[in-house]
């Protein structure tokens, strides 16, 4: 038997996964949880086989419980399943360790299959998410923001003027100009909008990519 615990901070999806899981002859679904915190709480418990992560949930999201749960469990596989496959979403997760990374509306024969797959510690990875890796991985490299281009560049985030910039840092006007302009050609971009945006996507700028 593969012994599942459900992560998912909605009750009709968790209620239905669990369902149609629990029909499936070498499933048992042993818990089905709300947060990240319950599910790092429940695979230490329970040890199942494998944990089915929402990825966004309020308080403890599904990246962080996929980090602890990978460090400090070992055998526990974490198969994303969410609604989400931006760039940013699917890094976080495969960087964070889970096994797979699916999307909510994968058929069932699909998302079974995958479960048993992720159960021997195979990695799955639906269609649409492999592509943008691909994608990603295919993409020139960027130079690395410095520090202090960072922090400039998260202060135009915040809607803060160069001059503001300037008086924030101590630095001159002329100075936050420089670093913006090493910015936008380390970012491909060419004004402050599009750079917070590529950074953002990037997950350069903290507290980014959420």
């Amino acid at each position: 038997m593969i012994r599942l615990l459900i992560a998912d901070d909605h009750p009709v999806v968790r209620e239905g996964l669990a369902g149609m899981l629990a029909a499936e002859p070498d499933f048992e679904v042993v818990a089905s949880v709300e947060d990240g915190a319950q599910a790092v709480d429940g695979a230490a418990e329970l040890r199942p086989d494998v944990v089915l992560m929402d990825l966004r949930m309020p308080g403890t999201d599904g990246v962080a419980a996929t980090r602890r749960i990978v460090r400090e469990l070992p055998g526990v596989h974490v198969l994303i399943l969410t609604t989400y496959d931006t760039d940013t979403d699917i890094v976080r997760a495969v960087e964070a360790g889970a096994t797979g990374y699916l999307l909510k509306d994968t058929p069932r024969v699909e998302l079974a299959a995958a479960i048993r797959a992720a159960a021997r510690g195979e990695t799955v990875l639906a269609p649409p998410v492999a592509a943008k890796l691909v994608t990603r991985m295919k993409a020139p490299v960027r130079d690395a923001l410095s520090p202090r281009e960072t922090q400039v560049l998260g202060l135009v985030a915040r809607g803060m003027t160069n001059a503001e910039i300037g008086r924030e840092l101590y630095i001159s006007e002329a100075t936050v100009k420089t670093h913006l302009l090493r910015t936008f050609n380390k970012l491909g971009v060419d004004d402050r909008t599009a750079a917070v945006t590529v950074a953002m996507a990037d997950g350069l700028l903290p507290g980014a990519g959420g």
